[in-house]
């Protein structure tokens, strides 16, 4: 089992599809991965060299960021942003949609579930 960036990535698949477990690397980053090291697209995790491996990590390391730095980073930009007080960090903060969704009927995964009104009853006409 390959261990890149931290991460144990499956042998039995083909590297782009691989490299994208590691947190920050999607498809596109992958193929251009795979494209700098001189990797064919059907070639699986198994079949690779340690030297090839090894420039996979050196391509990685020096281009992308990539999973507990990239977290960090995350982080402290939502921390910064609830820091200002600004609408998006505001957002953050009540845990609601940030980019203009509709809450009135929607956005039960960011809320959470339902609760209940007490006191709250329907009039019937």
């Amino acid at each position: 089992m390959a261990r890149i960036a931290g991460v144990n990535i499956p042998t039995n698949k083909r590297v782009e599809i691989a490299l994208t477990y590691i947190f920050g690397i999607g498809q596109t980053a992958a193929s251009d991965i795979c494209k700098k090291a001189g990797i064919a697209s059907i070639t699986r995790v198994h079949d690779l060299t340690e030297d090839t491996i090894a420039k996979v990590r050196q391509i990685i390391e020096a281009e992308h960021k990539v999973e507990g730095e990239l977290r960090s980073e995350i982080a402290m930009n939502i921390k910064r942003l609830v820091d200002l007080g600004c609408y998006r960090g505001l957002r953050h903060r009540k845990r609601l949609p940030l980019r203009g969704q509709r809450t009135h009927s929607n956005a039960r995964t960011r809320k959470g579930k339902r609760i209940a009104i007490a006191g709250k009853k329907k009039v019937t006409k």
